[in-house]
């Protein structure tokens, strides 16, 4: 047999390398997003009491209704917009599985589809099983600007649809109201649709907080946007999410989304409803927990060779590292690994061009005494 791959170029994700490499090396792995603490203990029980109450059979394919119901209610809160619960919201088997579906939905063959670089590793292959070509534009540090210009260049008759990413995973860097006038004005006058990725979106640090696509009036007639309620609840294990977007394009996400996962957990659905109209505050208080966090590990790294780059949100950190060696990122991180016990992400990966600048990622979603090890054993270099 021949078999002949659909993604020839794609291994083994770099953060699945980077974990079973701090497991050998038995390194605190600062590398792979998720917390290394737990989510709310009111969300375990009502999950508990939701599987003890027989809520096990299949939810509907959009998502159980007061979960739907929930989310608009909390749209609304947040942003200030009014959704429909049952035409434009879904919901998804984590955010992944929500950009799949969007991108599959949306790009046919030989579509054009622009990202940002260094951008997050799930679009690229999406873009090409939909038969699309991804056209890549290089954000550079440390402030991983947009250039409106080179993006207005970019744009051709082929483009189809745009991914943004903010808070943006990797560089930590926020976009804000004045981004998304400029890509309105460059895509106004096109049937561009727009992919906004924002599953950081209760993790930001700057005064003017998060600024989400479905805020501007224009944009939002032609954006899904994507959210994680693993990111927002420590729970990243749960594997749920949601699509906002006009019911047009809803109803085309839902095509996919019927065949691909067909409906997501029902107790965990119901327990994620509880939780969101029970607890708002865990959301609204997220930002200032996550401050702390990032605060705390930035000063621990303070008497470090490591130049410490601004977060602005997410849960991580950039640090150049080029006062400590000339390794590229990518050797940098498996030597850091090995001889520092710190395990890191390169940036590079999140690139597919040449990406020069010696700058790994570090995760800071973990406990205070994790941080404070991690920070100590980086000083030491």
């Amino acid at each position: 047999m021949n078999l002949e791959s659909k993604l020839p170029d794609l291994g083994t994700t770099i953060f699945t390398q980077m974990s079973a490499l701090a497991a050998e090396h038995q390194a605190i792995n600062l590398s792979q997003g998720f917390p290394d603490f737990d989510g709310p203990a009111y969300l375990k029980d009502r999950l508990n009491y939701h599987v003890a109450q027989g809520a096990n059979q299949y939810a509907p394919m959009t998502g159980v209704p007061a979960l739907r119901q929930a989310i608009a209610a909390k749209t609304q809160q947040q942003y200030g917009i009014s959704v429909c619960a049952d035409n434009e919201v879904t919901v998804t088997a984590g955010a992944t599985e929500a950009l799949y579906a969007a991108i599959t939905a949306l790009v046919r063959a030989g579509d054009e589809v622009v990202c940002f670089d260094p951008s997050y590793d799930s679009y690229a292959p999406a873009v090409s099983l939909a038969g699309g070509k991804l056209v890549r534009l290089q954000l550079n540090p440390p402030a991983f600007k947009v250039d409106w210009s080179a993006f207005r260049a970019a744009l051709s008759p082929r483009t189809r649809l745009v991914i943004i990413n903010s808070p943006h995973n990797p560089s930590a860097t926020l976009w804000q109201a004045d981004d998304y006038n400029q890509l309105w004005q460059a895509i106004a006058d096109r049937n561009i649709f727009v992919l906004s990725d924002e599953v950081y979106e209760h993790i930001c640090f700057t005064a003017e907080g998060h600024v989400g696509a479905l805020e501007h009036p224009n944009l939002r007639e032609r954006t899904i946007a994507v959210s994680s309620f693993g990111k927002t609840f420590h729970m990243t294990g749960w594997k749920v999410g949601y699509a906002i977007a006009p019911a047009a394009l809803s109803a085309e996400l839902r095509k996919v989304h019927q065949y691909l996962t067909f409906s997501i957990n029902t107790p965990a659905q119901l327990a994620l409803a509880d939780m969101l109209n029970a607890h708002p505050e865990h959301w609204q208080q997220l930002p200032a927990f996550y401050r702390a966090k990032r605060d705390r590990f930035a000063k621990a790294l303070a008497g470090s060779r490591f130049t410490v780059l601004p977060s602005q949100g997410t849960y991580f950190l950039l640090v150049d590292y080029s006062a400590i060696s000339e390794l590229d990122d990518v050797a940098f991180a498996r030597w850091l690994t090995e001889h520092a016990g710190v395990a890191a992400i390169p940036l590079s990966v999140f690139s597919a061009g040449p990406f020069p600048h010696k700058l790994v990622r570090l995760c800071f979603a973990k406990q205070d005494a994790t941080l404070d090890e991690a920070g100590a054993r980086l000083c030491r270099l």
